[in-house]
């Protein structure tokens, strides 16, 4: 056991969780007993704290660990993370300022509720709220492995420290709501900073400079027989970088939690400042992936098959022990914003589109509010048996499950703000179609490297389709074509039957467009300046 760093790491996660508790009471409303409060913040969010939030949501403690662990195994592949974090932003943004128009003229607080209200159609959004806690479950499992990697490293065993460390994320998220990870956004991301910066002056200087990482990586992937992996990509694993980063960009933006960090914005200018200011993270995102290469051309290996360890081990050799136990304390932190906001996500789904459009129609707001509380405290409890009962590689392929599974309510949610052409039967139809393709493609991907036969990542190969080629693509992008064919045709097919209530399957007074309608208007010109 690393005495110095675990102190440090330790301290400086009590201070975090000191202010998860505290947070409670920093822009304190007058009743933490309403969805609006408790899951949104108030929607009072300025720029700084959209941005840390909004930041801190998507760059995630799996984003430390598992890029670089994926640059360390396959090379370039692996930087598939950085373009797509690049592209998303200025194409999602107009999406986003949509959503949250329409979000504050209905009081609207999740991707399921918009749906219902677009769509006049429960359930249409009961499988958006469903796709939306399965795709997320697995990705609050994901942070776990973050705290899990760094105590491995600092050679702490046994399941109780993860245990505790998760309970006290729960007990602050449930007593502050979502304010409890915009505060701690702010230590989180600071620290990342911090050490991310050292990081890439300090490490190439010991390891002889970049020259000599780049030529250890390549030394390495041209004495492996692997065709996929390099420092550059090649014919056979092009079009799965590119599907894949495209793909992963269109999925971000569908994650209940990163609609839930945009809904918690004061007003639209503040979605447009962040979303043309979000790149930064990018950069660092880039500059965390070359860890993956600093970590071969350091000879570090990883602790037992688990290559999640790669990072937090090329910090515990390299760096001085007292800032190690900071590296590791900015992992451990970097996992607690996510998972707070996911679980918080997670639970708004349940309260307001099972809960209260099935269980309990005339919920209160305070009863709503409390049935989130518990649902997000039974997320996390289910987040931690997933990460103990299997093995942590299954874990990240989970992940990507997950990506496929949240892409099938593109036509929903992200169409859906912009066109009122599809049917309601032709797009459940669509996510049918989609979700059963995506599972079948999901489960004939096997992987040789981890010994799994089956849901062994995303890479679908073409010649599974009759191609004679070894190219492969992300399978989540088949499904999403599958989805939309299904879902075009079962328009045709709703307008010739013509539905008693319209050939869209709407009525007028379903959906108010947010150019068209003048309180949205209204709260444009009246929300205070960011």
């Amino acid at each position: 056991m690393k005495t110095t760093e675990i102190v440090i790491f330790t301290l400086l996660f009590l201070l975090v969780s000191g202010l998860g508790f505290v947070a409670a009471r920093w822009r304190r409303p007058d009743d933490l007993a309403n969805l609006n409060e408790w899951g949104l913040g108030g929607r009072g969010f300025g720029g700084w704290i959209t941005w840390f939030l909004v930041g801190g949501d998507l760059y995630t403690a799996y984003t430390f660990v598992a890029v670089p662990a994926l640059i360390f195994g396959a090379g370039a592949m692996g930087f598939y993370a950085v373009p797509y974090t690049v592209v998303v932003y200025p194409m999602v943004m107009l999406v986003l300022v949509r959503l949250w128009s329409v979000s504050h003229v209905h009081n609207l607080v999740t991707p399921a509720d918009f749906v219902r209200v677009r769509f006049g159609s429960p359930t249409l959004a009961l499988l958006v709220a469903i796709t939306g806690i399965v795709a997320t479950m697995p990705y609050i499992a994901l942070q776990l492995i973050g705290i899990e990697a760094v105590l491995k490293t600092m050679g702490v065993t046994g399941d109780l420290p993860l245990i505790i460390a998760f309970a006290i994320l729960a007990a602050y998220t449930y007593q502050s709501g979502l304010r409890a990870p915009a505060l701690i956004a702010f230590v989180k991301d600071s620290l990342i900073y911090l050490v991310i910066l050292v990081a890439i002056v300090y490490i190439p200087a010991k390891l002889g400079g970049w020259a000599s990482i780049f030529d250890a990586a390549k030394a390495k992937f041209d004495a492996t027989p692997a065709p996929g992996d390099g420092i550059t990509l090649n014919a056979n694993n092009q079009l799965q970088y590119v599907t894949l980063a495209l793909g992963s960009a269109l999925a971000l933006f569908l994650y209940p939690h990163s609609v839930t960090g945009i809904l918690a914005s004061r007003d639209r200018n503040v979605i447009k400042r962040n979303m043309s200011a979000l790149p930064a993270y990018s950069l660092l995102l880039g500059l965390i992936a070359l860890l993956g290469y600093m970590a071969i051309a350091a000879g570090v290996a990883p602790i037992g098959k688990d290559n999640n360890t790669i990072t937090p081990q090329l910090f515990d050799k390299l760096f001085p022990d007292w800032f190690a136990g900071v590296a590791f304390a900015a992992i451990g932190i970097g996992a607690l914003v996510p998972a707070a906001i996911m679980s918080i996500a997670a639970a708004n789904l349940f309260a307001r589109n099972i809960y209260r459009e099935y269980l309990n129609r005339d919920a209160t707001p305070a009863q709503e509010a409390r049935v989130s509380k518990i649902a997000s405290l039974v997320v996390k409890v289910g987040a931690v048996l997933v990460i103990l009962g299997i093995d942590p590689q299954f874990s990240i392929d989970l992940q990507l499950i997950g990506g496929v599974i949240i892409l099938q309510t593109l036509p929903s949610v992200g169409l859906g703000l912009y066109t009122r052409w599809f049917h309601r039967g032709g797009l459940i139809a669509g996510w049918a179609a989609g979700m059963a393709a995506g599972m079948l493609l999901l489960y004939n991907i096997a992987n040789p490297a981890t010994k799994h036969e089956h849901f062994g990542g995303s890479a679908f190969p073409l010649e599974k389709l009759g191609f004679d080629t070894k190219i492969t693509i992300y399978a989540g992008f088949l499904a999403l074509i599958v989805n939309l064919v299904v879902a075009v045709l079962g328009t045709f097919v709703a307008r010739a039957l013509r539905s008693a209530d319209g050939p869209d399957g709407t009525r007028p007074e379903d959906y108010f467009a947010d150019k068209g309608d003048p309180r949205v208007h209204e709260l444009e010109t009246t929300a205070p300046a960011s």
